[in-house]
């Protein structure tokens, strides 16, 4: 898996990922809301690191979309547009921010009402229709496993367009605080 200079790979052994996924917890929001908290880092400083981690996303689902595996390009384009909800939703101080970290997670009710509080706010359908589209990804194409390939290329435009969005709000945002 070749991924962005941007990203580094920590090794972690299979027992401990198999057991944080039987419990539900997800290793990769885990380990940044625990370096965050531990650096004490901004929440724009963790809108950044939410785009990389999204830019990583997509280029492993591009990866998985020319080998063919449907499955996991899914699963890959939907942690995209996860982490630019997220990230947005940190940068706007929306309420489902809050609320997550009241919950002590991101639950996909969570990310729902982040993308509709977001698309309002400011006002950009885009990122709406990104989610409903990721979660359908998410369900149909990843749980399911009922996409094929060409099913899940329809909507990597709509990804790519959220991640570019995303970049743009994030950097222009931190600019006029």
């Amino acid at each position: 898996m070749c991924g962005s200079a941007d990203v580094v790979y920590v090794p972690i052994p299979r027992r401990l990922l198999n057991e944080a996924s039987k419990r539900g917890v997800d290793v990769y929001e885990f380990v940044l809301k625990a370096l965050a908290d531990t650096l004490q880092l901004d929440p724009d400083e963790v809108a950044k690191a939410r785009v990389e981690l999204a830019e990583k996303f997509l280029d492993e689902a591009r990866e998985c979309l020319a080998r063919g595996d449907a499955v996991q390009a899914s699963e890959k384009l939907y942690k995209v547009v996860e982490e630019c909800i997220k990230a947005l939703a940190e940068t706007y101080r929306t309420p489902e921010v809050s609320g997550a970290r009241k919950e002590g997670r991101w639950w996909t009710k969570l990310l729902s009402r982040a993308a509709k509080t977001l698309s309002r706010k400011l006002n950009e359908p885009l990122i709406d229709v990104a989610w409903s589209k990721a979660y359908d990804l998410h369900v149909w194409g990843f749980h399911e496993a009922s996409l094929d390939v060409e099913h899940v290329e329809i909507d990597l435009p709509y990804v790519e367009k959220l991640l570019e969005k995303t970049r743009s709000l994030v950097k222009q945002e931190q600019r006029t605080q």
